[in-house]
């Protein structure tokens, strides 16, 4: 009898074990809802009410709305405020990174332009729209550029590669306009997006300067930033003598010779249509001189005489000498925050 009731006790293991007490400790709260409590109140203190989309009670953004409703609102929304809140919703709910420490209001004015730099069309309020230049990156400081939202549309999630494939299938014919870009368009990408994409310095050297670089956008190739500097030289006044003393930084006289022809070549190209007063105008101006072959030539025999640490050094003296007419910052890591190991979403 005894032996029997031991088999039924291993049998039958004693109920407590199964216990479904209550348990009054808070849930853990994924990244994922943290980040949507946090932009709800942000949209409560600034006195705006978020897209209806995320107005339903189980949205951490809608939680952390109605929570924050009662606190007095810090001040009106600037336009600025309002693209912030704007840009880290769609990021948000697309489960892409955000860097929220560079990528404030203030930052995000910064990047704003009259005309988009691919299509040159005028970008009204409906029209525009913020890309990550990278797509494998998330949205962070120095991936991201304003165009147009139907050249937007048309890039996609296409890197370097993809859209020069693009830009040379418009060029072959016989379909000269491909997702409603023409060859000229597509071209423009493909040089956008080089800009982040590291490439040998040979490669980076061939590739012409059909699009400038939008503001705050960081280059990865030190060849590029040497000859975005160059070019913009010419967009402002006094651009004859800062040109002559980046060019008496050259270590040969062979290359100081290259880059005077180089300059020789580029120089003609935008100083006839020296009657140009807007901006965007004597921009596209500098961008178009690069369609000329002799430029890319007489650039090429130069920029190949270098390598890209003389290059970047080239770039680093200019800018302590006051020699750029924009300012030129260096990134030890220019991808902090760009979550390129989870491929631009969020970890």
């Amino acid at each position: 009898m005894q032996a029997a009731l031991n088999a039924q006790t291993a049998v039958h293991p004693s109920l407590v074990q199964f216990a479904l007490d209550m348990d009054d400790a808070p849930a853990a709260v994924s990244a994922h809802e943290r980040v949507g409590l946090a932009l709800g109140r942000d949209y409560a203190l600034h006195g705006i009410t978020p897209p209806i989309a995320h107005l339903y009670p189980q949205s951490p953004l809608q939680r952390g709305w109605m929570a924050a409703r009662g606190k007095a609102v810090r001040q009106p929304a600037s336009p600025q405020v309002t693209l912030w809140l704007s840009l880290r919703t769609h990021a948000w709910a697309r489960g892409r990174n955000y860097e929220d420490i560079q990528l404030t209001p203030h930052y995000l004015a910064q990047l704003d332009a009259a005309h988009c730099p691919i299509t040159r069309e005028a970008l009204a309020d409906d029209k525009r729209s913020i890309d990550r230049v990278r797509d494998d990156a998330g949205y962070a400081a120095g991936n991201l550029a304003i165009m147009s939202a139907r050249a937007n549309r048309a890039k996609g999630d296409r890197g370097h590669r993809a859209l020069s494939e693009m830009a040379a299938s418009c060029a072959a014919g016989p379909i000269t306009r491909i997702g409603g870009l023409a060859e000229a368009e597509w071209r423009r990408l493909a040089v956008l997006a080089s800009f982040v994409t590291p490439l040998s310095h040979e490669d980076a050297a061939q590739i012409p300067l059909c699009v400038l670089p939008p503001n705050r956008l960081r280059l990865f190739n030190p060849i590029q930033a040497l000859q975005a500097l160059v070019t913009r030289q010419l967009a402002t006044p006094g651009w004859s003598a800062r040109l002559s003393r980046l060019e008496a930084l050259l270590p040969t006289d062979a290359l100081r010779a290259d880059f005077n022809r180089f300059l020789l070549a580029l120089a003609p190209r935008v100083l006839a249509a020296a009657e140009l007063q807007a901006p965007h105008e004597i921009r596209w101006a500098l961008e178009d001189a690069w369609a000329q072959p002799l430029v890319q030539k007489r650039w090429l025999r130069f920029a190949l005489q270098l390598t890209a640490d003389q290059a970047e050094a080239l770039v680093e003296r200019a800018a302590a000498k006051k020699l750029s007419p924009v300012h030129i910052q260096r990134h030890d890591d220019a991808t902090d925050g760009w979550a390129l190991s989870t491929h631009g979403y969020q970890s």
